[in-house]
């Protein structure tokens, strides 16, 4: 897959807005616990990707042969006194890619891009058990919490989420 996969920064969603719904619509489907509950329709994916940039969200996605394959997005905390750091929301990676490397060079995007405006701290949170878990971990984040019945699944269950930190 090598050379043929590049991370990009998108300052525009509209002419990506169908590939990044079909990317948040197979994602889901396939049971990640990124806010959503499966069966995701189209029409609400192009809705959620529409209002997702601002000038403290930066979207980065991962292209394999000039279609996307995956997405991060980095929020730049606003507040006076959490100007230091950042949060990494909505890895994403398509189901039929996953395993090749695309969520570990999404987040050492987010990492150096971060770094590079002077965030020093980054949180994120993920559903425990979750094969996320894992890449955060062996990416260095230090697992901060937990809390119970966080999440629903689609099957209305309720799951914790883990809540990881990583000093830059």
């Amino acid at each position: 897959m090598g050379s043929e996969l590049k991370i990009a920064e998108l300052k525009w969603i509209e002419e990506h807005l169908d590939e990044l719904s079909e990317l948040l619509v197979k994602v889901v489907d396939d049971g990640a616990s990124i806010g959503f509950l499966p069966p995701m329709r189209k029409q609400d994916a192009a809705n959620y990707w529409k209002n997702v940039l601002s000038p403290d969200v930066i979207l980065f996605v991962a292209k394999l042969n000039n279609h996307i394959v995956g997405s991060i997005q980095l929020h730049l905390s606003t507040k006076q006194n959490g100007s230091h750091r950042a949060e990494i929301a909505k890895l994403m990676t398509h189901p039929e890619y996953r395993r090749n490397g695309i969520g570990r060079l999404l987040m050492q995007k987010a990492e150096e891009t971060a770094k590079q405006m002077e965030r020093s701290l980054i949180v994120l949170d993920t559903r425990e058990g979750d094969p996320s878990n894992r890449l955060y971990s062996l990416l260095g984040y230090i697992q901060a919490g937990r809390i119970p019945n966080y999440a629903k699944s689609a099957n209305g269950e309720l799951a914790a989420t883990i809540f990881y930190y990583k000093n830059c």
